[in-house]
This record gives C-alpha cells, structure tokens and sequence, in this order.
C-alpha cells in the first residue's frame, strides 16, 4: 500500500520522518512479538552526529499505537527537556540519553523487558551458552550488567550507560534487555534474533539435562558468519515493513 496522503504531507513539515517511519515500525513489531510492557519500555533513535539529539517515544503511549508522528526529539544535554509540557519519561531521556551521549555505535536503542531474554538477565550467571545457532549470533557480542541499583534514573542511568562498551546487546541484570545498533534495521533484528535464543537457551536449561555448548572456534566462526550474511537484517526489515503497509499502514502517519 502507498503512503497516506495524510503521511505524505506530515513528513514534509517533520523532521527526520524516514527514521521516523522505522522506529515506528519496530514499535509496531515489539508489541507484536509480545515485547512490549504496558505503555513503559522505550525505543530511540539518534539524529545528530554526537548522539546528543535523539527521538524517543512520549510518555503513555502503547506500542501498538506508535506512529511516525508520535516521537518526540529531544537533547540529552538539556535537562529543561523534562519541564515541558511533553516531556518523555523520565527513565527513557535519562537512560537512552545516558547511552545516546556515551556510545558511539549506539544510534538506535531499544529497551525491552522480553519474557525470556529478562528470565536470563535473573540467573545468577546469566551467561548466553553457545548452543545453537541464535545463541551463537551474539557469541561474545554481549555486554552484561551485573550490579543492578534500581529503576534507570540519575546515577543508575549514568552506571549502565557506562557498561555497553562496543557489544550490541546490553543484558541488563535483574532488569531487562537493551539492542544498540547503527539502524533500526539492525536493532531490530537482534532485538529479535536476541529473544529467540534465550528462549531456545531457557527451554534447555529447563529439561534439566546437561547442554550441548560448542567449542570457542565454532561459536566464533558462526557468529562471523552471521555478520557476514549477505541482506538479512535490510531484507527482514523490509519484509516487516510491507506487512504493516497492508495491516497496520497508519504507523507511517
């Protein structure tokens, strides 16, 4: 389906509005995915080259209701941000900005508290076992948060912020899931692919029986190779794309 016509001409007097669309998108599939949390968790996009300026879902708003139009920008070096009338929620403009500001690969964020990938963030080694191949994408590219302070706001917001270093998934201990990537595609697909292998890893685990962990070298080879596949993540993108236009269109409005 094309564009609206009503989309059409929002875009031309918003800014950003291709990243716009996308973030919406990946919204649109969270809540989907059952990733969603009530009307709390955020998603972000960077839109200044420092990452100081950055989009970011309003306070309330539920993903499945997510549009391009919706996202607020907003400055994580300008805490007024938080005196006007549609301010985001605290959390998000602390913890995103915190990051946003921080870490250079990080031009888009999205925090979940998924069922299987927040049940691994609750083991005492909450540590991704090679097993299979989804556990293998992100051999050795998770950055894990072990000394959980509370909710992510001030100090907290700067703690975590600090931990992501250059790994494209921040599991955040006894709190949840944060996906950092160079475009929402990419997010997304992690975001996904991340959920589908703690899933795999906690239905092993709960069999009881002992698990089949591959050596260092095959993880390490079949996470280059998932690097290296050519088109996944823009094709799988594109695919979530055209099943909105036909179901859910307004997303792009």
């Amino acid at each position: 389906m094309a564009i609206s016509t009503l989309a059409a001409a929002a875009g031309s007097n918003i800014d950003h509005w291709e990243q716009r669309i996308d973030l919406a998108c990946a919204f649109r599939w969270a809540a989907r995915w059952n990733m969603h949390e009530s009307v709390a968790n955020h998603f972000s996009i960077a839109v200044n080259e420092d990452g100081s300026q950055f989009l970011v879902n309003p306070r309330g708003r539920h993903f499945s209701r997510m549009r391009a139009s919706d996202l607020i920008l907003t400055d994580a070096n300008d805490p007024s941000v938080m005196e006007r009338p549609d301010a985001p929620d605290p959390s998000a403009w602390a913890l995103h900005g915190g990051i946003h500001r921080r870490v250079p690969h990080a031009r888009v964020i999205l925090h979940v508290h998924s069922k299987y990938a927040t049940a691994l963030a609750c083991l005492k080694d909450p540590t991704l076992q090679p097993v299979e191949n989804n556990t293998m994408r992100f051999y050795e590219r998770i950055a894990y948060d072990l000394g959980f302070q509370g909710m992510g706001l001030g100090d907290e917001a700067e703690r975590v912020a600090g931990l992501a270093g250059d790994k494209p998934v921040l599991l955040l201990g006894n709190h949840g899931l944060m996906i950092m990537g160079p475009d929402v595609a990419q997010a997304v697909d992690d975001l996904y692919h991340f959920e589908r292998a703690c899933e795999t890893y906690i239905t092993a685990l709960q069999t009881g029986q002992e698990l089949s962990v591959v050596s260092h070298a095959v993880a390490a080879t079949t996470a280059q190779q998932w690097l290296d596949y050519p088109d996944l993540t823009e094709n799988h993108f594109k695919a979530l794309k055209e099943i909105l236009d036909e179901e859910e269109p307004d997303y792009r409005d």
